[in-house]
């Protein structure tokens, strides 16, 4: 076996994390295409690098924290991070965030989501969204827990002062994780 891993294991990662990483790669680009290639990317460096993974510690934040770095490095050659609200959309990336985003409100929360800064948005992203633990969040984006902390509490407090007049619950409450089984 050595160093390389084995066919079932990379379809039955692939299988589990495939969705999660699309998703996540899907919120934060606002592009289908751009999520595409980032999936499959992600998972040819999971492939690529899986001798480097430490079988005691958990796949799951491994594999994230590998795709939120080539969302990343995507959005970097792109160059589109200081011109973010200025992406062009098109029909893929309107239906998409239509099928995925059902109801009004979703679609006011999701918004004001995306009009944060990319620091922000990873972290709701990641936390409400996608429904990692703060210290898996801090595992994937290689930041102490309590940054990740100090940047969760400033993403809630920008998204109350743009949504004064809705009363989502985890924006009150601050913790839960959103229902990401809507999506």
């Amino acid at each position: 076996m050595g160093d390389e891993i084995v066919r079932e294991i990379a379809e039955k990662m692939f299988n589990e994390h495939a969705n999660f990483v699309y998703r996540t790669a899907f919120f934060l680009t606002k592009s289908t295409e751009l999520a595409d290639d980032i999936t499959q990317e992600t998972f040819i460096q999971v492939f690529r690098k899986y001798n480097t993974y430490d079988p005691s510690k958990p796949l799951q934040p491994w594999i994230y924290k590998i795709a939120v770095n080539i969302t990343r490095n995507t959005l970097r050659k792109q160059k589109w991070l200081k011109f973010w609200g200025d992406l062009p959309e098109n029909r893929s990336t309107e239906f998409m965030e239509n099928y995925i985003l059902k109801s009004e409100e979703e679609r006011e929360l999701w918004k004001a989501v995306t009009n944060l800064n990319l620091k922000s948005r990873e972290i709701i992203i990641l936390h409400f969204y996608s429904g990692l633990k703060l210290n898996e969040i801090a595992v994937c984006l290689g930041i102490p827990l309590g940054t990740c902390k100090s940047r969760l509490n400033l993403a809630l407090n920008k998204l109350r002062k743009s949504m004064v007049n809705n009363d989502f619950e985890f924006l009150l409450k601050g913790g839960s994780t959103f229902n990401a089984s809507k999506l």
